[in-house]
């Protein structure tokens, strides 16, 4: 062989490894386009797994829709795994309490939820309707079961009840009340309720529409149980977006899941959150939270 010929095959063989190198560079960055264009929404599991499976199947549908992209809505295992995604970039757009997005860093209010005009509700104490309890007093060293322990209707407004009545010292541990090894925390309002129902537990704290509305347990099991208290108010659920999205991007899904207010999807947007969407002033929505989470323990 030649010397130039040497030369030529050397600078052939970079010149065809730059360009395929180029071109796998070039499928990597569009696949990695392709994937961004997903939108992906998070819902806390508060409801029946099957139930949920069924809604998150509607909503993807709609938000694809609507918004002209494909949507995945995921079904994480808590509102820390949500925020994680917020953090990381791997999660859009997530329903939130307003404790959870206070704890979210990288993810800011889209919507909330409007009930009877109002953006705030109540949270209640189950127990079954054979019970003789008739207020929280009556639940003293009594086994309960809070939703869970970041939930704000489910655990934070309760425990800032018990606080506001000398129930609980400053310490604000819930145990100070109902006893020792009397606490439990489920993983949603439904676990909680459940052991109310099979006798595990002798009330559960929970949003108010567990019991008043046909939304997280069945007519029967609602029929078997009864308000014992309730506290409030509580700032209603809170539809997040991540705040690193592009403006237009946060602008088109907000007009997308404000939508869901019109009279075909109102029945989804029900199952899914619970009331009307509107929109409002982020603090002047927390500031209720902010002021029972300054007297809870983190």
């Amino acid at each position: 062989m030649t010397i130039n010929f040497l030369i030529k095959f050397a600078t052939m063989t970079v010149l065809t490894a730059f360009s395929i190198g180029c071109a796998t560079t070039s499928t990597n960055q569009n696949a990695g386009d392709k994937a961004a264009q997903k939108i992906i929404i998070a819902l806390k599991p508060d409801k029946n797994p099957d139930q949920m499976t069924q809604e998150r199947a509607s909503l993807e549908k709609y938000m694809s829709e609507k918004t002209g992209r494909p949507a995945q809505v995921i079904i994480p295992l808590s509102a820390a795994v949500i925020n994680e995604g917020f953090a990381g970039g791997t999660i859009d757009v997530g329903y939130l309490s307003a404790t959870d997005l206070i704890n979210a860093k990288d993810a800011e209010l889209l919507l909330v939820g409007e009930i009877g005009g109002k953006t705030t509700y109540q949270s209640y104490w189950l127990a079954l309707k054979e019970k003789p309890y008739g207020k929280v007093e009556d639940l003293r060293g009594k086994p309960v079961a809070f939703a869970s322990k970041t939930s704000t209707s489910g655990f934070i407004i309760p425990l800032w009840d018990l606080r506001r009545k000398n129930l609980v010292s400053e310490k604000a541990d819930p145990e100070e009340f109902f006893g020792k090894g009397n606490v439990f925390y489920g993983t949603g309002y439904v676990s909680a309720v459940e052991r109310v129902l099979n006798g595990a537990a002798e009330a559960a704290a929970v949003s108010y529409y567990v019991l008043d509305e046909d939304k997280h347990l069945s007519a029967e099991q609602r029929a078997r149980l009864k308000k014992v208290a309730e506290q409030g108010d509580v700032p209603t659920h809170i539809i997040a977006v991540r705040k690193s999205l592009p403006e237009a991007e946060k602008a088109n899904l907000k007009k997308a899941l404000l939508s869901l207010n019109d009279g075909g999807s109102q029945n989804l947007r029900d199952k899914l959150f619970t009331s009307k969407l509107v929109e409002t002033d982020q603090e002047k929505h927390l500031a209720p939270m902010r002021e029972a989470l300054s007297v809870v323990p983190k």
